[in-house]
């Protein structure tokens, strides 16, 4: 297929990955992802910006076949051992770049890969991993505006077969995880996840000023995984439509694990169990989640 805009104009998403050991687990959110990605029509390519690769810089990867990353420890040894062998799509880098200047974008052809925060969604959403896969870094020293702004000029690649997954998670809090709340959010955490389905859900462009939110030091105590929502948003933006949830949630009482769909109205017979465990050793560090 070729980057020419086709009739076809992909969907997007945002997905709350949560613990890395739900890409061995089947559950409520897995299930949706599964679904998602059977609902979808198939990608020339997948397009993620993953929490995971926070930079000083906006940079695609531009090799033809990433490596997975296991961006963690303290996991178990089957979740080091688990693989994405999906190819990559050098040339996307270009049209990418093209569809976003004058901002530069940087082409990563050895230094990074997929990480967990795109492999632990995909490995459900498109499990034979042939899709090819691109992830573009999240610039650490921009401002939530910078993104939002970013997220919109990607539009044009939804009219050439690219799917942009945004992964991260609205509410991401790791020093306040309460292993034992796998299925239960605290109240500060409930109210900032509800204040961000309102403004994604009714008026997009508003969802960086999220910042100003009372709840929003305790929810976001570092900007890394909710700037991918940000993505969603400026795409909403450019859009017809406006988002819907996918599924929602929350994890350890600090994390909210709710996803989002954008052009695909996807409603998942999802099961009832909530997020897996965490092993016990490990820490509350935001390599690992």
């Amino acid at each position: 297929m070729s980057s020419q805009t086709t009739e076809t104009v992909m969907p997007a998403a945002f997905f709350g990955h949560g613990n890395p050991m739900n890409a061995l687990e089947v559950n409520r959110y897995t299930t949706a992802w599964r679904d998602f990605g059977r609902a979808v029509p198939r990608p020339r390519a997948i397009l993620v910006v993953s929490a995971h690769w926070y930079i000083g810089a906006t940079a695609v990867t531009a090799m033809p076949r990433p490596r997975t990353i296991h961006d963690f420890y303290g996991f178990p040894r089957q979740l080091f051992d688990l693989e994405y062998p999906a190819p990559g799509l050098p040339e996307l880098a270009e049209e990418i770049s093209d569809a976003v200047h004058p901002t530069w974008v940087g082409a990563d052809v050895d230094s990074w890969g997929i990480d967990h925060g795109t492999w632990s969604v995909l490995t459900h959403a498109f499990p034979d991993a042939d899709v090819p896969v691109v992830q573009l870094s999240i610039n650490a020293f921009k401002g939530l505006d910078y993104h939002l702004d970013l997220g919109a000029r990607l539009a044009p690649l939804r009219k050439r077969g690219v799917l942009v997954v945004a992964s991260g998670n609205v509410v991401h809090n790791l020093g306040g995880v309460d292993p034992r709340l796998t299925d239960e959010g605290f109240d500060w955490a409930r109210r900032f996840d509800d204040a961000a389905r309102e403004v994604l859900l009714g008026a997009p462009t508003e969802a960086a000023r999220l910042d100003g939110h009372r709840d929003y030091d305790l929810a976001v105590p570092t900007p890394d995984h909710f700037i991918p929502l940000l993505y969603l948003a400026g795409l909403a933006d450019t859009a017809a439509g406006r988002p819907e949830v996918l599924v929602d949630g929350y994890a350890y009482g600090s994390l909210s694990m709710t996803a989002y769909t954008l052009g695909l109205s996807c409603r998942p017979a999802a099961p009832a169990t909530g997020a897996p465990s965490l092993p016990a050793d490990v820490p509350a560090d935001s390599a690992n989640i």
